[in-house]
């Protein structure tokens, strides 16, 4: 039995997951892994991660009833990691894995991107963790893409490998220009030009949950007299307030989901259509027969409104190259801890 420590790091707070993990020889070459003990924590009442982890393995032997003997971890960290190094920019820590190896007293600590670690964690979904959105049969030899839109934008691949664990590679493919399909995106494409002062937008912009709120801004703004009086309430204390207690994103897919509110309704259509269409610009540079993921905090949340048809039409809508796109297999991250799960996976390797 190898006890490792896994661990989703986030500005607002972290996630730490124990696990029992066993060697196996299914056709994946993935470690069978039980959940041992889980819980999570505030980041910003912590000066450093290791007070965390003490803090989180001493509730474990508490609550498992026996002492813990944990021999290498991995986090993912919401930020750029070099050379097993990360400074959080939403954080006064500063990591470091050989510090936290030896602090610790582990065998190893290794630090990952936290897309990285969601990518990862595609290969240790069950079938209940997703939900098909193009059924096709996916080749076990090809490339696998993962996109997902939370607070940002993150996108990876996947390569299988002849010892059968596959290699992520993390990309910055959110940073691409974003590439307008009508008028109207023409016109949310200059709004943020002039609203940010900016010379190009970036995709991510627009595919995030900022993008959310800044697409149902364009709206209002162009349409003024289709907002509704529930949204312009919160919309103006959402403006008034410094530190952001109201999630403007969160309250327009809110709204749109209940049906209740047509100007809400056509920012989260406009989002999809543009998550659809990076997807497929994604898919076009990597041809992931492997099966192409949509994985981050927003998606499973808005899931009606990706079952509706929107996200499909974009995604497919390549002109001669519309075919390909037809045959790669479409997934939904259900699981919220996929993250946890890919730093599981890492950890053992």
């Amino acid at each position: 039995m190898t006890i490792l420590l896994a661990g989703d790091i986030g500005g607002t707070k972290t996630n730490l997951r124990l696990v029992n993990s066993e060697s196996s020889d299914n056709r994946n070459n993935l470690p069978q892994q039980t959940i041992l003990y889980e819980k999570k924590y505030p980041s910003q009442k912590y000066s450093d991660l290791v007070p965390m982890v003490e803090e989180f393995l001493a509730a474990a032997t508490e609550n498992i009833n026996q002492q813990i003997k944990v021999e290498k971890a991995c986090f993912g960290i919401a930020g750029p990691v070099v050379n097993n190094t990360s400074e959080l920019t939403n954080l006064s820590w500063s990591l470091d894995g050989d510090r936290l190896q030896k602090d610790l007293s582990l065998t190893k600590v290794t630090l990952i991107n936290d897309f990285a670690a969601i990518g990862y964690g595609i290969l240790g979904l069950t079938s209940d963790d997703v939900y098909t959105l193009q059924d096709i049969k996916p080749d076990p030899q090809a490339p696998i893409a993962v996109l997902g839109a939370g607070t940002g934008l993150g996108e990876c691949f996947l390569v299988p490998s002849p010892q059968g664990n596959p290699r992520v590679f993390a990309t910055e493919g959110s940073h691409a220009d974003f590439a307008p399909r009508s008028a109207l995106e023409f016109e949310l494409l200059n709004y943020i030009c002039e609203k940010y002062n900016l010379e190009r937008v970036s995709v991510e912009r627009v595919v995030s949950g900022m993008g959310i709120a800044t697409i149902y801004q364009f709206l209002r703004d162009r349409y003024p007299d289709q907002e509704s009086a529930t949204l312009a309430q919160i919309y103006q204390t959402w403006q008034e307030e410094s530190d952001k207690n109201i999630d403007l994103s969160a309250e327009v897919s809110k709204k749109a989901m209940e049906k209740d509110d047509p100007l809400c309704q056509q920012a989260m259509q406009m989002f999809v259509e543009a998550y659809g269409a990076e997807a497929g610009n994604l898919a076009l540079k990597l041809l992931p027969y492997g099966g192409l993921y949509v994985a981050g905090g927003i998606v499973a949340k808005i899931l009606p409104l990706m079952q509706q048809g929107d996200f499909l039409k974009t995604f497919q809508a390549k002109g001669r190259m519309e075919t390909l796109l037809t045959k790669i297999p479409v997934y939904i991250v259900l699981n919220p801890q996929v993250g946890l799960i890919g730093a599981a996976l890492y950890a053992a390797r």
